[in-house]
């Protein structure tokens, strides 16, 4: 099951990559001043939330195909998994914006920084350091969202637990098994965020006044 295992924490990887990009996307989209951009981040978001990821899956694997697009089995999980972590993502990076301090717009704009400036300098450095828990959430329950891939045939290591169990008609130790490689990787991703987390909290002040040293030295 360990090469199976592996395949499964590639997935999820891969996914949570994709799903980071589109979730910073969808986030900041949702705050456009223009209301198409708005409109349709929003729409992506509620359907992606509002409809089940296995139906999302066999959707993409199944129905694309009749429309010209045929994917792969990892090719189909790995977008549909990204696309589906990052709806709910997005309201992680919509929330993480708009606590940054009021202040901290004002200063930005006060010192005449450019929109990618104030993106830049002022806006990440503080938003990302409070994306870091719930997103930490969101890639254990991306893991745990992996199983349904085997449902397309990706040899992941739910489908290879179930291979191994109609092989060897043992159904304790191999399920067990299972949820013991499951909760090994969930805690080595969550081990990851908070190293991650604890590293970054040290520089907190840093961050802080990191947009205003910047912006004097330009």
């Amino acid at each position: 099951m360990l090469p199976a295992a592996v395949t499964t924490f590639r997935l999820t990887i891969m996914a949570g990559l994709l799903g980071a990009v589109v979730a910073l996307v969808a986030g900041f989209a949702r705050q456009s001043r223009y209301r198409f951009i708005r409109w349709t981040s929003t729409v992506y978001v509620e359907v992606f939330r509002g409809t089940s990821a296995l139906v999302q899956l066999f959707w993409a694997y199944f129905v694309l195909p009749l429309f010209g697009l045929s994917l792969t089995p990892t090719a189909a999980a790995v977008l549909v998994l990204g696309l589906n972590v990052s709806a709910y993502g997005s309201e992680v990076v919509r929330g993480a914006v708009k606590a940054v301090p009021q202040g901290q717009h004002e200063a930005a704009v006060a010192l005449n920084l450019s929109r990618w400036q104030h993106l830049r300098l002022v806006t990440l450095p503080q938003a990302g350091l409070a994306m870091i828990p719930p997103a930490g959430n969101l890639m254990i329950e991306l893991l745990k969202g992996t199983a349904l891939v085997s449902l397309i045939s990706v040899a992941d290591v739910s489908f290879e637990a179930r291979r191994l169990q109609i092989a060897t008609g043992e159904v304790t130790v191999t399920y067990t098994a299972l949820l013991l490689v499951y909760f090994g990787l969930s805690l080595l991703i969550s081990g990851g965020f908070k190293l991650v987390e604890r590293r970054l909290s040290r520089h907190k002040r840093v961050l802080k006044l990191r947009s205003v040293d910047m912006a004097a030295a330009q």
